[in-house]
């Protein structure tokens, strides 16, 4: 029998995709037989960002864009805890935009699902990074002037392992990119398309049915500048699915001292030698 994880009541709005991403989020856990009490989940600030608070596994709740530091650093401190980052598009790529670049660059075994509504969903509906140009908000009266980013495209640019989009209205497909990612060793990016019923009336659940489709079975998902094109191709057509994957030495297996002793969590250390060192602050 697997491994069992809770699920708490949620503030979110009704028909919000975030309930989809929670159970899919809950199933994949239980089908990999995790433990809860080795998962840690880390957020920053956001709607996606309450995620962890609603699932019964170690958390972290910090400041706005800045979860990626703190899961990257447990992570390193423990390497025998599953860390996942639940996080928005605003928090991942606005606020936490040099973070999700570096992160990429080190390498650390840690799981970042993006829920990304095209939106502002706390903050009352302004642009995101990844709003379509010209879309109006609350806060843009005349239109978004801003190009979108596309983090797909950018994450394979920048060197990212394992980059996967689903869609939270598929939530089979959802499951399985979860899975995929987690069990990845290394850092694994899934972008996953979120309809917010409050904030955003034009990407919905509808408009995503209408566009998604599965990446072909014979996608060479290990061809860096085929996934490049694919991943560029956003608008009318939005394909989901895994689109590159590398397999590549991890932070920890590059690193001499995490690969050759046990986690640094578990290892001795002299009190006096910490307290001096925090005495130097003073």
């Amino acid at each position: 029998m697997g491994k069992s994880f809770s699920t708490y009541e949620t503030a979110w709005c009704p028909g919000c995709g975030n309930f989809s991403i929670l159970r899919c989020l809950k199933t994949a856990l239980e089908e990999l037989n995790i433990d809860p009490a080795k998962v840690l989940m880390a957020a920053g600030i956001g709607q996606a960002a309450k995620t962890p608070q609603y699932i019964s596994a170690n958390t972290f709740c910090g400041l706005h864009g800045r979860s990626l530091p703190a899961a990257t650093a447990a992570k390193i401190a423990n390497e025998n805890l599953t860390v996942i980052v639940n996080t928005g598009d605003g928090d991942s790529y606005g606020e936490g935009g040099n973070h999700f670049i570096h992160a990429i660059r080190r390498n650390v075994n840690i799981t970042h699902f993006v829920h990304d509504n095209q939106i502002y969903g706390l903050t009352k509906g302004q642009s995101s990074p990844t709003t379509a140009e010209g879309h109006v908000t609350n806060a843009q009266a005349d239109g978004n002037l801003n190009y979108p980013l596309n983090p797909v495209l950018l994450a394979i640019a920048a060197g990212a392992g394992f980059v996967a989009r689903s869609f939270s209205g598929d939530t089979k497909h959802l499951t399985e990119m979860m899975k995929a990612a987690i069990s990845y060793k290394g850092y694994a990016l899934v972008d996953i398309l979120q309809p917010c019923v409050s904030f955003n009336k034009i990407n919905t659940f509808s408009y995503y049915k209408e566009r998604v489709y599965y990446l072909e079975t014979d996608h060479d998902y290990t061809d860096k500048a085929a996934a490049m094109i694919r991943a560029m191709e956003f608008g009318d057509r939005i394909p989901i699915g895994i689109f590159y994957r590398e397999e590549k030495p991890d932070y920890h297996t590059k690193h001499k001292v995490l690969a050759s002793k046990m986690p640094l969590v578990d290892q001795k250390y002299d009190p006096m030698i910490v307290q001096n060192l925090m005495n130097e602050f003073v």
